[in-house]
């Protein structure tokens, strides 16, 4: 068996987890351990793990794993618009192979290897690795031609921390959630729960990263009144309206300047518009 450790950044190679990794893999497999300082890098070692077949493993968070499953899928997509007859309905990428992660924040409780369960010790993601026993993951994928693995969570702040209102029409599949005219918080759109809160109170609280299905939750200025766009809950003085569905659509309002996002953790901004949408089951984790 042989086994690619990627280890993304300069110096992640020879942090003490994924050497122990390294060790603990080497009981059963032949490893290699790869440090990944671009986009060509994920793409040489994504493409010989399929060669050869080899098993991958992932060090670090969100952020390094979004990225290496973001080549992954650009190198699987359909070439030349054929769609192929085996492929879902719901599905536009074929299934992605299972990953081995190694989170490199031990007392990471927000990051998706906590949300799945997944073994974070060195020893044991090398076990689960070697196993080969995974799990099938729903995997996010939207129109800026990325990928989002928990959640994003779009809106910023001033310099004192307080939300800077912005407006965004928003829909999710046939539920409008917004209409582009109240002022907006915070919104995340995720794909496992506890992603996000404002004022303490969370956006997303039931998505489930293997239901294939998306929940995004919103935040505004709390209204004197219940309205009629869906379950509402109010903390003070914001009020969250949450739903769930396939395809979650953002169409800015008077924001020139675009609206600050943090895609698993990675900053950005949407400028005019942004759909995630939902691919079930298109990847997977190695597990105890």
């Amino acid at each position: 068996m042989d086994v690619l450790l990627l280890a993304p950044g300069p110096g992640v190679a020879s942090r003490v987890p994924v050497l122990a990794c390294r060790d603990a893999l080497r009981k059963g497999a032949d490893v290699e351990v790869l440090e990944l300082d671009s986009d060509a890098d994920v793409d040489a070692a994504v493409k010989r793990a399929s060669v050869d077949g080899a098993r991958l493993v992932v060090a670090g968070g969100d952020g390094q794993l979004r990225a290496v499953l973001r080549r992954m899928v650009r190198q699987s997509l359909p070439r030349g618009g054929e769609r192929p007859a085996d492929l879902p309905s719901d599905r536009t990428v074929p299934d992605l192979p299972a990953i081995g992660v190694l989170p490199l924040d031990a007392s990471g409780d927000v990051d998706l290897a906590a949300k799945l369960d997944l073994p974070r010790a060195p020893a044991d993601v090398a076990a689960a690795v070697l196993d080969g026993k995974s799990r099938r993951v729903d995997l996010l994928r939207h129109d800026g031609g990325s990928v989002t693995l928990h959640g994003a969570i779009l809106g910023g702040g001033d310099e004192g921390g307080r939300p800077v209102p912005w407006f965004a029409r928003i829909d999710v599949d046939d539920t409008l959630l917004t209409d582009g005219t109240e002022p907006l918080l915070a919104c995340a759109v995720a794909n496992a729960d506890g992603y996000g809160s404002l004022a303490g109170l969370p956006l997303v609280v039931h998505a489930d990263p293997a239901d294939g299905v998306l929940e995004v939750g919103l935040a505004l200025p709390a209204a004197p009144s219940r309205g009629l766009f869906g379950r509402k809950r109010a903390h003070g003085e914001v009020e969250v309206r949450r739903a769930r569905g396939r395809a979650a659509q953002f169409t800015l309002v008077d924001s020139s300047d675009g609206v600050p996002v943090a895609d698993d953790g990675v900053a950005g901004t949407v400028s005019k518009k942004r759909t995630w949408w939902m691919e079930r089951d298109a990847w997977g984790v190695y597990i105890r």
